[in-house]
């Protein structure tokens, strides 16, 4: 079986679809601990690069967005204060999840399992120094 490249229009749709999903998961992982947020930005500026190059220099312009993924692309890493920020909001909506809602129990394991999770990918990502 041979594969073929879609055609120009049809690769377009699929990466800017791509896009927007990833760039939703982003948003939600910057509030929802163990859903991590910079790897759904980097697919979400994959994708962009090959469909859409003006929508992809507007991400790098958005201020919240933006420094994130020009430090990751220019440097590969991120900043510290982007580095304690994150642990502290996922630690916090983790907490809040496990502690002060009614879920069960296996609900309880599960967002702790996950928030542990995320909280071991942002402490191995580099930091930079100035």
């Amino acid at each position: 079986m041979v594969f073929l490249p879609p055609p120009p229009a049809a690769a377009r749709a699929l990466y800017l679809s791509g896009a927007a999903l990833f760039f939703a998961l982003a948003a939600l992982g910057v509030a929802l601990p163990g859903l991590p947020t910079t790897p759904f930005l980097l697919l979400t500026s994959w994708c962009l690069v090959r469909s859409s190059p003006r929508l992809h220099a507007r991400l790098r312009r958005s201020p919240v967005f933006g420094p994130l993924l020009v430090d990751w692309e220019t440097r590969r890493g991120v900043r510290l204060h982007v580095k304690v920020t994150a642990l502290l909001m996922m630690t916090a909506a983790a907490a809040v999840a496990v502690f002060a809602s009614d879920v069960p129990t296996w609900a309880r394991l599960a967002i702790a399992v996950l928030a542990a999770t995320g909280a071991f990918v942002v402490l191995r990502l580099r930091v930079l120094r100035d």
